[in-house]
This record gives structure tokens, C-alpha cells and sequence, in this order.
């Protein structure tokens, strides 16, 4: 296992080592800690971590802050960030991805849930690092060209189809609110419905057929393509 650097940013000791425990016998050895929003933007940018766990509620500076100072650095900007937070009301987990969020892991959490969602993340920074490629399970995508290949067979795709599906395979177990995807494809404030999102997903499942299933819906939030599984 690559040695990640993982930020867990918590202000109750008890849960931020649980955490930090369930991360180190998971065979994560570079675990840091913060237990507020400024040590832990501080500290960010002092480690540069692979990926950052974060509190929604925090003292001061509260996670969403946090999130948003992250997202606007051209330092820190591109590090992934997963809420870890007592808040699960669907307007919640929109807002937190909204915010810039990766995954959105509501309390109490599994620990073996937590892994698999934190290895999902990483490998999915290891794959935008790549050049080239990407590869799912008998699904090719050569972004330079414009192409994806399902066991060999080109898929016949729109440019908007290709893109999201592109989003999705590079970001694998991250959820996107169709507002994010349209964001993502179009660009802000360009005049696309959410329906219309919905449509050109039912469009993509249907060209991809059996594989289709990986593309998932999450219900009141949006859609992601799974991480392990059937992939």
C-alpha cells in the first residue's frame, strides 16, 4: 500500500482517535490530526495530504468553511475532502458537495465503510495522476481521443455523454449533485435542467447495458459510479 498521508480534522478526542486507530490498523501510517478549522488548514498546507477527513462542526472555523478556504487555494485546491459528520439530512450532504466535498460519511459510521470509502478516494487520486487511459472492468476511456471502448466495442456516445461518464469513471465512489456534473460538463451558470441530467444518465445506461448498474443513483443527491463492486 502506497504510504497516503491522510488529515483527520475532529475536535472530540475520543472520535478522532477511533479515527486515527481505524486508519492505522488499516495500514495507514501517516495519519495527522487537527482539531479545528485553522490548525487544520495550517497543517494542510504544511503536509500537503493525500486526503482529509473533515467535521462538519467544528469550534470556529466549521467544516463547510474549511472546505470552501481548501477549494478556492491553487495549493490545496485539488485535494480531496470527505465530511465526517453527525448531520445527514439530504439539504446537508447537498450542501457539504456542493462545497467541494468528495463523500459525504454521516455518524455513527461503519469502520469497514469508512475504509472502503477512504481507499476508493485515494485510488482515484492515484488515476487522475495518471496520464493516458482510464480503466474500469472492461471499460477503456482514452480522454485525449474522445473515446471509450466496453470489452472491445467503441461506445457510440454524445460529447455530453462522454464527459459525464469520463467524470465518473476518474472520481470512482464519488457522489455529484447534477448541478456539480452540469457545472463539471458546461461550466457555471450554463442553462441546463437538472431533468435534463437525469435524461442524458438514462441515455448512458443504456448504451453501457449490463455495466450500466455501476452508474448509481443516490437518492435527493446525485449520482456516482461505484467503487469496487461490480467494477
Amino acid at each position: 500500500m502506497p504510504n497516503h498521508k491522510i488529515l483527520i480534522v475532529e475536535d472530540e478526542p475520543p472520535i478522532r482517535e477511533l479515527i486515527k486507530m481505524t486508519l492505522e490498523g488499516a495500514g495507514f501510517s501517516e495519519v495527522y490530526e487537527a482539531s479545528d478549522g485553522e490548525g487544520a488548514l495550517a497543517l494542510a498546507k504544511n503536509i500537503r495530504p493525500d486526503l482529509i477527513l473533515l467535521d462538519w462542526m467544528l469550534p470556529g472555523m466549521d467544516g463547510l468553511d474549511v472546505c470552501r478556504n481548501l477549494k478556492k487555494s491553487d495549493e490545496l485546491g485539488s485535494i480531496p475532502v470527505m465530511m465526517l459528520t453527525a448531520k445527514s439530512e439530504e439539504s446537508d450532504i447537498v450542501l457539504g458537495l456542493e462545497m467541494g466535498a468528495v463523500d459525504y460519511v454521516t455518524k455513527p459510521f461503519s469502520r469497514k465503510v469508512l475504509i472502503a470509502r477512504v481507499r476508493a478516494q485515494l485510488r482515484a487520486v492515484a488515476e487522475t495522476e495518471k496520464s493516458g487511459q482510464l480503466c474500469c472492468n472492461g471499460l477503456v476511456i482514452h480522454p485525449d481521443a474522445c473515446a471509450a471502448f466496453l470489452d472491445g466495442a467503441e461506445l457510440l456516445l454524445t460529447h455530453g455523454e462522454f464527459e459525464v461518464l469520463r467524470l465518473f469513471a476518474a472520481h470512482p465512489g464519488r457522489v455529484y449533485t447534477r448541478n456539480q456534473i452540469i457545472a463539471r460538463i458546461k461550466g457555471d451558470g450554463y442553462p441546463v435542467t437538472e431533468r435534463a441530467v437525469d435524461v442524458q444518465i438514462l441515455n448512458l445506461r443504456r448504451k453501457l447495458g449490463e455495466w450500466g448498474v455501476n452508474i448509481e443513483t443516490i437518492r435527493g443527491v446525485g449520482y456516482r459510479m461505484k467503487a469496487g463492486g461490480a467494477l
